[in-house]
């Protein structure tokens, strides 16, 4: 009996080739190539995985040879003039993402979207982060598809039990991608969430022309940073705490030693700041643990720590600043800065015990400034809501905390108010007194001028 070749036989029905072959046919005609070239043994399976896996991750000799092996599928076929969707980059990249890739999330990975922060599927829907919104796609993905989809991601962590519900993995660029599936969400509503940190590079010039700070602020904000003073960036989530701590950190004297420690991978500072002598540290609650002690004697001249969440990331910043650490920078959740030193203490005595005042006195004592943001009803709109200058009143040993700076809502402009406590005051001048007199100058002229108005 003559042998059948099904790649054969659909090559040949009609509207199959050339001008006749639609997107949805290439892509599963070539599909098909690759699988019988597999199958006939012309490439190793578990190479042909490792190939695919790179792919994902974002090396781009492995997408090369999926890319190329397609171009020649498609110059076989004279599909050359087959409309591929508005969203891709070109024929080979849509079958290849079609087929292998990233699907329709492929396109919140160009050019045209690296400000977005975030990307979502949900169950067969897209979602990209742009304005400040998520925005729906018109693209769909299949169950099928994120099935395979979710099986390529999981070639980067083999560890991963294919069965979990929950999984976190990192792609080669930093997104950092989270899987909810299973009993975990309802049926056919799986979902792959992607995030990464959108490297920032906004100067207060920037961000004040954005709304987000006053502009007549510059001054003061660059004589903070040259003083020295110990600052937290709190707000609830996308109310770009992020942002400012890395912008503030830019004016950062890039002779200086810092250290920085995150849970997850999302700050790149030796692109920020590439010259500077910063160590990055990704530690979690157990990994931190066993390093604390090491932060503690390093010799860093400042401490930075981005999205604190954990109780020992805490205790290390508190103990840290109570040895003399200066310029040490953090960002916190929170929605209300008033709270902002026993909600700290809390966290802290969760994982390493403590009384709740004593601790809560503890943070107070490390902190000289907090940075309280808020994102407007129109979500691409963020805005430094409160500055407060925060310390323990020297005769009762109470925690104080004085509100230097508001946001108006009805006028969308700041008051400002003069006060500076005897030891801020101490502390600028040991650190830099040129830099504090500006401050001071600054802090004044703001309040006066907010008077006037």
């Amino acid at each position: 009996m003559e042998k059948f070749y099904l790649d054969r036989y659909l090559a040949r029905q009609p509207g199959s080739g050339g001008a006749g072959m639609d997107f949805e046919k290439i892509c599963k005609q070539i599909a098909l190539d690759f699988m019988l070239e597999w199958e006939k043994g012309r490439e190793d399976v578990n190479q042909v995985l490792e190939i695919q896996k790179n792919a994902i991750i974002g090396y781009a000799k492995e997408v090369g040879y999926f890319k190329s092996k397609i171009a020649g599928f498609i110059k076989k076929y004279k599909a050359g003039s087959v409309i591929c969707p508005h969203w891709y980059q070109s024929l080979e990249d849509a079958i290849y993402h079609e087929n292998w890739g990233l699907a329709g999330v492929a396109e919140w990975f160009g050019e045209a979207m690296r400000d977005s922060s975030s990307a979502k599927v949900i169950g067969d829907r897209i979602y990209f982060m742009e304005d400040g919104a998520m925005n729906l796609k018109p693209q769909k993905i299949a169950k099928e598809r994120r099935e395979q989809l979710v099986r390529a991601f999981l070639l980067l962590t083999p560890q991963e039990r294919l069965d979990k519900e929950f999984h976190e993995i990192y792609m080669l660029d930093g997104t950092r991608v989270t899987i909810f599936r299973g009993g975990m969400t309802k049926s056919d509503q799986d979902v792959i969430i992607f995030r990464r940190y959108v490297v920032p590079t906004y100067s207060f010039e920037e961000q004040a022309a954005r709304g987000s700070i006053p502009a007549e602020a510059i001054p003061l904000f660059h004589s903070m940073v040259d003083t020295g003073y110990n600052v937290a960036f709190c707000g609830a989530v996308r109310s770009a705490k992020t942002t400012f701590l890395s912008t503030w950190q830019s004016y950062e004297d890039a002779r200086l030693e810092g250290v920085m420690v995150e849970t997850d991978p999302e700050i790149p500072l030796h692109k920020l700041m590439p010259e500077a002598p910063i160590v990055q540290l990704i530690a979690d609650h157990e990994k931190l643990k066993n390093i604390a002690k090491n932060l503690l004697r390093s010799d860093g001249d400042y401490f930075i720590l981005a999205e604190a969440r954990d109780g020992v990331a805490l205790d290390t910043a508190v103990r840290m600043a109570r040895k003399g650490t200066r310029r040490m920078k953090i960002t916190f959740h929170t929605r209300d800065p008033l709270s902002f030193s026993y909600d700290i203490a809390v966290e802290i005595i969760r994982s390493m015990g403590g009384e709740l005042e004593q601790t809560a006195v503890r943070v107070a004592g490390s902190f000289d400034y907090v940075f309280h943001f808020i994102q407007l009803r129109q979500k691409n709109q963020k805005r430094l809501k409160g500055v407060y200058e925060l310390g323990l009143d020297e005769k009762t040993r109470k925690i104080v905390m004085r509100e230097i700076c508001r946001y108006r809502y009805e006028r969308d402009d700041w008051m400002w108010n003069f006060h500076i406590s005897e030891d801020k005051r101490r502390a600028g001048e040991e650190e830099d007194p040129e830099a504090y007199r500006r401050f001071e100058a600054e802090l004044r002229r703001l309040a006066k001028n907010a008077v006037k108005s």
